[in-house]
């Protein structure tokens, strides 16, 4: 039997025991967490979020070598401009999407591209891995086809992560079980041998998306100017009512005439600002051109 160095096995244990040992949050932990990511994106989080937030964070600190998360907040509030304050945002934003998730919306926006003589550009204002952007390419490509080139989906986000991911687009083929096979042909490339069950998007349809990381609390948004629609879906979900009527407020200069906004489903845009009334099922127009 061949022996273990002196105390090799104790060492062993011993850093096997910090790795799964459950670091305490302390409720003053918790609300000065909960201070700071309002503070940097607006998100208000809530008491029954906090086993969220120690998942999402836990994991930080130990690629990290942090001991607590005292030592933690103290790291980020040293430095105001740390990388790790992206991290930490990145960490803590909520990135649930699907290509044609809320299905309904896209043949409004078809009808709505159909009816614009001069191009056609629109925002999405929370492109998480891509999917929301590409579908809003896929259906201006499709109704209106040469016209098409023409057309520019800006998409940002505050994560920077899962931008990457958007930017690079790349996914699983089971994660386009939406689409039609023919969409699938079109827009899509299969992957081969490695890379097999993968898709990669066309350039054709890459093209026409333009990805940036955008916080909308910071004070300029750094956008080419006024679009035919907006997608802000499921996003003002995390805000509280003084902040989702700031970032409205701000998106009204942002649309053209006659432009369109899209909420998510359980989102009420016309209770929250007086500057939108409902045209659809959770399409917006402004109030002023009623």
């Amino acid at each position: 039997m061949t022996k273990q160095p002196p105390g090799n096995t104790a060492d062993t244990l011993s850093i096997m025991a910090q790795m799964v040992q459950r670091l305490p949050l302390s409720d003053v932990h918790f609300r000065r967490i909960s201070q700071l990511i309002y503070q940097r994106a607006g998100i208000v989080l809530a008491d029954h979020k906090r086993e969220m937030v120690y998942n999402r964070l836990v994991r930080r600190l130990r690629l990290l070598g942090v001991s607590d998360f005292g030592q933690y907040l103290a790291l980020l509030e040293n430095d105001p401009n740390s990388a790790e304050w992206q991290a930490f945002i990145n960490a803590l934003t909520t990135n649930l999407t699907a290509f044609f998730r809320e299905a309904h919306h896209f043949p409004i926006l078809a009808e709505h591209a159909r009816s614009r003589p001069n191009g056609y550009s629109v925002w999405s204002t929370a492109a998480s891995t891509g999917e929301e952007p590409y579908s809003i390419a896929i259906t201006l490509s499709e109704v209106l086809g040469n016209r098409a080139s023409g057309c520019q989906v800006w998409a940002s986000d505050i994560d920077t992560q899962v931008l990457e991911k958007a930017t690079a687009g790349v996914y699983r083929q089971d994660e386009l079980r939406t689409l039609s096979p023919q969409q699938f042909q079109r827009f899509f490339l299969r992957g081969t041998g490695p890379h097999d069950g993968l898709v990669r998007v066309r350039p054709e349809l890459a093209a026409m998306v333009n990805f940036q990381p955008l916080n909308l609390l910071a004070p300029e948004w750094p956008l080419p100017g006024q679009f035919d629609a907006i997608f802000c879906r499921n996003v003002m979900i995390y805000f509280d009512k003084e902040t989702q009527e700031r970032i409205l407020r701000r998106f009204v200069p942002l649309l053209k005439p006659g432009g369109l906004m899209f909420a998510g489903h359980s989102e009420n845009f016309s209770q929250i600002s007086r500057e939108f009334y409902l045209r659809g099922q959770t399409v917006y127009g402004l109030a002023r051109e009623r």
